[in-house]
């Protein structure tokens, strides 16, 4: 008996060998990709819209992460086009935070743009700490940053893709093959900003920024 599989994955199921298409899956697996090296680049804007005069920013990258390439180069193309200097920290580890905030202090960062890793959001207390201990703005991939005390994220919508796997675990147990479920992607991305947060850092959030976001934490 082969048991059907609902999935979520940041990386290419195609690549990983989940599914033969993402359209036709092909197999006993179906799922979510979800966009994550994609919206770094956006991640980085809104940063830069928050920040316009900031010329240099810290961005942290977690190695081990399947996407770190694709990542890299989304955050790279985004700074070309920004006009903002990148001072790029890669770690392979909780233990080597410390290291990358020393670094981003020596090198004058003015902001840090935290990379999308399953890693970085089950440290996301150490990192949004770390972020206000040393006065650093920082924007983040989920929403659970910013309820931490982080300055802003930006990020798909968790809730609507469990939404979607839901639905997709009740028409399999109703029947349907995962290999005639498309493989989908996200459609609803939230952006939240830290009120508190940016009071604290003496950091004016635009009207028009405020206007953009989902959710702001007061």
């Amino acid at each position: 008996m082969t048991i059907p599989v609902v999935f979520s994955s940041s990386d290419d199921p195609v690549k990983q060998g989940f599914v033969e298409t993402l359209n036709r899956p092909g197999g006993n697996m179906t799922g979510a990709y979800l966009f994550t090296a994609e919206l770094e680049g956006k991640r980085l804007g809104l940063l830069h819209d928050l920040l316009p005069k900031v010329t240099i920013v810290a961005v942290l990258i977690d190695v081990r992460h399947p996407v770190a390439d694709a990542q890299l180069r989304e955050v790279q193309s985004a700074a070309a086009r920004l006009g903002v200097q990148l001072i790029l920290l890669r770690v392979n580890s909780d233990r080597d935070f410390g290291a990358a905030f020393a670094t981003l202090i020596e090198q004058r960062a003015a902001a840090l743009l935290v990379c999308a890793s399953p890693s970085f959001y089950n440290r996301r207390d150490q990192l949004v700490a770390l972020a206000a201990r040393h006065n650093i703005p920082a924007a983040y991939e989920l929403r659970d940053f910013a309820t931490a005390g982080g300055l802003l994220s930006y990020g798909n919508s968790l809730i609507d893709v469990y939404r979607q796997l839901g639905v997709y675990a009740g028409r399999i147990l109703k029947g349907a093959k995962p290999t005639d479920l498309p493989v989908v992607r996200p459609t609803k991305f939230e952006l939240v900003i830290n009120l508190k947060t940016a009071k604290a850092l003496g950091i004016e959030v635009p009207s028009s920024i405020q206007l953009l976001a989902d959710e702001l934490i007061e």
